[in-house]
């Protein structure tokens, strides 16, 4: 079977134990499988499959929870492990779903892909063996597949506003949220922001990928990135970016400075939300 419709048969798998086995096996005989760009492929029914828990609320009705409570680090710990879920979901349908696309685009998500289930194991065993909860055990939001919907016909527009605006709000995010836990001072708080630096290392290299791919579809389409991206932007309402931004990890991750200059327009200074992550 090519690979892309592997991708998509993980994509469909609902057990979250069966999906990391699907993407490691996926990953194992990945250099081995054809890609077969211009198969045209349908989806079978809903996606993506997942488990009946977590149970998904509206962005706004996540509750908020201090770090300063085992049961607040844990919900915290699982916001990110759900998002960590949603991002390997995501790579999978960037890899089933746009045909057409040069073979190291589909090697590129699949490497994301990989990493993203090894992220989201570490976080579900962080809140297991050392924290007493299970994935699952909290509400959860959809953010992130909302804007993978929203973007399922414009390979552009997923480029530009999953990896390179959603995916990179982590950059920003996450080292005000281990600066949190630090400040905490727990055994499990510590624990987790070690686990946050692999995600953080990793995830500076995924949104390189967004940005290396929406500028080759920019140059393909005779595109300005910077303009094209504002207009996306407002065409699929995605959220305003809000400071302080962690500029060095956005320059490693491929920003420009014209882009990073606009991210900074005091019209959009405050604070970014790490509690509704």
């Amino acid at each position: 079977m090519p690979l892309r419709l592997l991708a998509l048969e993980a994509l469909c798998e609902p057990d979250p134990e069966q999906k990391l086995k699907l993407v490691a096996v996926l990953s194992e005989q990945g250099p081995l499988l054809s890609v077969e760009a211009d198969l045209q492929l349908e989806a079978p029914g809903s996606l993506p499959g997942r488990p009946a828990r977590p149970e998904l609320i509206e962005p706004a009705k996540v509750p908020r929870r201090s770090v300063h409570t085992e049961a607040g680090r844990a919900a915290l710990i699982h916001a990110i492990c759900h998002i960590e879920f949603n991002a390997i979901n995501l790579a999978l349908d960037a890899i089933w779903r746009f045909p057409q696309m040069p073979e190291p685009f589909y090697r590129d998500w699949l490497r994301v892909a990989a990493e993203e289930a090894y992220h989201f194991n570490l976080l579900r065993e962080h809140l297991r063996a050392k924290m007493g909860y299970r994935y699952g055990d909290f509400p959860a939001h959809d953010g992130l597949w909302s804007m993978c919907e929203k973007t399922r016909d414009d390979i552009t527009a997923r480029m530009a506003l999953v990896p390179r605006t959603l995916e990179a709000r982590g950059l920003d995010a996450t080292p005000l949220i281990q600066k949190k836990l630090r400040t905490v001072g727990k055994p499990d708080a510590l624990a987790a922001c070690d686990i946050l630096d692999i995600i953080l290392r990793d995830e500076i290299g995924h949104v390189a990928i967004g940005n290396h791919w929406y500028r080759w579809l920019c140059e393909r389409q005779g595109l300005e990135p910077v303009a094209h991206y504002e207009l996306l932007s407002h065409r699929y309402n995605a959220p305003r970016m809000k400071g302080p931004f962690n500029r060095s990890a956005r320059q490693r991750a491929g920003f420009s400075e014209q882009e990073l200059t606009a991210l900074e327009n005091p019209g959009d200074q405050g604070s970014p939300d790490t509690q509704r992550l």
